[in-house]
C-alpha cells in the first residue's frame, strides 16, 4: 500500500485503516452470527437424532441402512466444522479489534505530542516516521487476515489457516506493544524535560498517568 505524504494525507490514511477495520469487524460479526445459527440448528438436529435413537431397540438400530448411518455421522462432522469456523472467525475479530486499538493509540498519542512544548518539530517528524512504519506493518498483518477470510473460499487446510492466524496475531500484538513502548518513551522524555513539579503534574494529567 503506497502511503501519501503530508498531514492531510496522514489523516486520510488513518481514516482508510479505520474504515477497513470497521468493515472487517462488521463482516466477521455477520459471519459469527450465521455460524452460530448453524451450530444451534445442528445441535438441535443432533438432539432429535439422539432422542430417536433412545426409542429404538438394538435390533432396530442394527437394521439401519448405510445411508442413515452416514447421515448421522455427517451431522457430527458438520457440527465440528461449524464450531471450528466460529472459533476461527472469533480470532479474526479479535485481530481486527487489535488493529483498531493500534489506530486509536496512535491518534491519542500524536495528538498530545503535538501539543507538548517539550518536543521540537524535528522530533515530531521523527515520531511520524516511526508511527508510519508501525502502521504500515500493521496493515500488512491485516492483509494476512484477509487471506485467511478468503481462504474459506479456496482450498486451504485448517492447519495452514490457523498458522496464518497465529502469525498475524503475534505480529499485531508486537505492533501494538512497539507502539505503546514508543509512546511511553516519549512521555517519559517529556516529563524529564519539565522544569517544575507543577509542570510534571500537568503532564501526568495530560497523558493520563496513574500515580
Amino acid at each position: 500500500m503506497a502511503l501519501p505524504t503530508g498531514a492531510t494525507a496522514q489523516v486520510a490514511f488513518i481514516e482508510v485503516i479505520k474504515a477497513g477495520v470497521k468493515k472487517v469487524i462488521k463482516a466477521v460479526d455477520l459471519k459469527v452470527q450465521r455460524l452460530q445459527n448453524e451450530t444451534i440448528w445442528l445441535q438441535n438436529a443432533q438432539k432429535v437424532i439422539e432422542n430417536q435413537l433412545s426409542k429404538f431397540k438394538l435390533t432396530e438400530i442394527a437394521d439401519w441402512t448405510d445411508r442413515q448411518r452416514v447421515l448421522y455421522a455427517d451431522y457430527y462432522q458438520k457440527l465440528w466444522e461449524v464450531k471450528s469456523l466460529i472459533a476461527t472467525y472469533q480470532r479474526i475479530k479479535d485481530l481486527a479489534q487489535t488493529q483498531a486499538a493500534i489506530v486509536k493509540e496512535y491518534q491519542w498519542a500524536i495528538g498530545l505530542f503535538h501539543k507538548d512544548k517539550h518536543f521540537s518539530v524535528d522530533e515530531l517528524l521523527h515520531m511520524e516516521e516511526v508511527y508510519r512504519g508501525i502502521l504500515e506493518a500493521s496493515v500488512k498483518n491485516l492483509d494476512q487476515v484477509f487471506m485467511v477470510i478468503n481462504s474459506f473460499k479456496t482450498q486451504m487446510s485448517d492447519a495452514a489457516r490457523m498458522e496464518l492466524i497465529d502469525a498475524s496475531a503475534k505480529a499485531m500484538d508486537q505492533n501494538y506493544s512497539d507502539l505503546r513502548a514508543f509512546n511511553n518513551q516519549n512521555i517519559t522524555l517529556s516529563i524529564q524535560r519539565s522544569g517544575s513539579k507543577f509542570e510534571v503534574e500537568n503532564l501526568r494529567r495530560m497523558y493520563e498517568l496513574k500515580d
